[in-house]
């Protein structure tokens, strides 16, 4: 028998394919450490963490040759790469002239983040050894945690230049602790509470590794990752988008869809150093949709088919413990 996910997960599935028609109108590189990078080997397949990575016009595409570093996206708990990426930066970072890649998690970001992780890895050392660039990274929610992870404990971790997460759960989130109150949840979910052990690994020692340009931004009306304080980065550019635009209403979802967070993306990208909030457009609080971004692209039976998928990668997710760390993340 199929489990079915639970309702609340199931609403973060449905509200991320409607959410556009929903939208309303300089920290220096630091110094790296002793213990890093790290040098965690993959423990899955390389051939399979090589067919999960596709590029905005093809891999060929990656030259090395652009006005700006190549863009990984890495997208959320739930829910596929295309759902969280397509109407908004998957295509507007190309009219920007970066090029793009996006990365797919395996169960849809449901399972062990320690193995999403190694995805991101493969990913950068992918894409720096196509272009012989750094690379830049977006995060979305869980999709935050995977680059950090990576950076931190493997060696391909050297070739990021920019980190920038939007609504991550850097230190868990209380929402991660009442899922999983009944003792049974998915083990990505297990691994994001605010006591979990990957928390712990994750923040222990330097939240900021290596001469890596982070960039951290979240809304106090973010109702999936509270308190709000959590998602700060000691070392990191920490932007709140209330601090930029008091009384400014961004929600979980809608920070991937939001023009005052597509700004301060672009600068983070474009700038040496973090976001700076002085540099955005003056009438960027006037605005609501990102540039670029359309609805997006799903039909009721896309829907459909989603949550049946979701469903499916819930069900052989689901555990009752927190998966054990990895042996190199170990203390």
């Amino acid at each position: 028998m199929r489990v079915e996910p639970p309702t609340y997960m199931r609403r973060v599935l449905i509200a991320l394919c409607v959410l556009a028609s929903a939208l309303t109108p300089a920290v220096s590189a630091r110094a790296e450490g002793s213990s890093w990078p790290g040098h965690a080997h993959y423990s899955v397949p390389t051939s399979k963490l090589d067919a999960a990575l596709a590029c905005h016009g093809g891999l060929k595409h990656l030259t090395g040759t652009g006005t700006s570093q190549p863009v990984l996206l890495v997208h959320g708990t739930g829910v596929p790469r295309d759902l969280n990426w397509s109407w908004n930066y998957w295509n507007a970072l190309p009219q920007q002239h970066f090029d793009v890649c996006w990365i797919q998690l395996p169960q849809n970001a449901l399972g062990d983040i320690q193995i999403a992780s190694e995805y991101v890895a493969r990913a950068i050392q992918i894409m720096h050894r196509k272009t012989g660039e750094k690379i830049d990274i977006l995060g979305h929610s869980q999709g935050g945690l995977e680059p950090r992870w990576a950076i931190k404990f493997f060696p391909s971790g050297r070739f990021v230049d920019d980190y920038i997460g939007l609504a991550s759960p850097n230190h868990g989130t209380l929402d991660a602790d009442a899922a999983t109150a009944d003792g049974s949840a998915n083990a990505a979910v297990w691994q994001m509470r605010t006591s979990a052990r990957f928390i712990a690994a994750l923040n222990a020692g330097d939240e900021t590794p290596g001469g890596i340009s982070y960039t951290n931004i979240y809304s106090e009306s973010d109702e999936l990752i509270q308190p709000v304080g959590t998602q700060a980065l000691d070392g990191g550019t920490n932007i709140l988008l209330q601090d930029v635009c008091p009384g400014r209403a961004v929600d979980h979802l809608d920070i991937v869809g939001d023009a005052v967070t597509y700004y301060l993306v672009i600068d983070a990208l474009t700038h040496p150093g973090g976001a700076q909030t002085t540099r955005i457009p003056t009438d960027a609080c006037q605005q609501g949709p990102m540039p670029g971004a359309t609805a997006p692209p799903f039909d009721a039976g896309a829907i459909q088919q989603g949550l049946q998928d979701f469903g499916n990668a819930w069900s052989a997710t689901v555990t009752d413990r927190e998966p054990p760390l990895m042996r190199y993340a170990r203390p």
